[in-house]
């Protein structure tokens, strides 16, 4: 398990994937704004491809998130679109309801930060997310990121176009305890 100050990542439980279905893919508004098209019901019982993991895809690597007092499960989160030429991937993460609020985005950011970096030396992280998302935006800023641009009416969310903000971070910028 990688570890944080407040969460830890680790792998993704069989017992974790009806609870992050349920909680956050079920949701048509959250489904809606983390999937970047539109939320469609998926047959319960079927492999539900956002949240089980194919070891086998070297380009993503989803970990649940848990609290490290306790251990209970709060949300996902991912390193995706890993690029091992370029040496660079995407950034995303998404906590449950209750679980919002108290600091956990920021912790996961700076763990995929040490993971990214670190643990598979890539040199330039990157994070897409909705302009409104403020909770995100902050993680991202409080763990070194720059925003880089804004796609303007980017994503259709519900019925309007939103605009998504592009922040990235290089490895010689990071610094791991940026949050603190």
């Amino acid at each position: 398990m990688l570890r944080g100050g407040k969460v830890g990542l680790r792998a993704r439980h069989e017992d974790d994937i009806p609870i992050l279905r349920t909680e956050l893919y079920d949701d048509v508004v959250n489904g809606s704004r983390a999937e970047g098209g539109p939320w469609r019901p998926i047959t319960p019982g079927s492999k539900d491809p956002r949240l089980v993991p194919d070891d086998k895809e070297q380009g993503v690597v989803p970990f649940s998130v848990v609290e490290l007092n306790g251990g209970t499960l709060v949300g996902t989160a991912t390193l995706w679109g890993i690029d091992t030429h370029n040496r660079s991937a995407h950034i995303g993460l998404g906590l449950l309801p209750g679980a919002r609020g108290q600091g956990y985005g920021t912790d996961v950011v700076a763990v995929l930060c040490h993971y990214g970096f670190i643990v598979r030396g890539l040199q330039r992280l990157q994070i897409e997310t909705l302009s409104d998302n403020t909770a995100m935006l902050r993680s991202a800023e409080r763990n070194g990121f720059v925003r880089e641009g804004v796609l303007r009416s980017s994503a259709w969310v519900l019925g309007e176009f939103l605009d998504e903000v592009v922040l990235g971070l290089l490895a010689h910028e990071w610094k791991p305890d940026a949050t603190a």
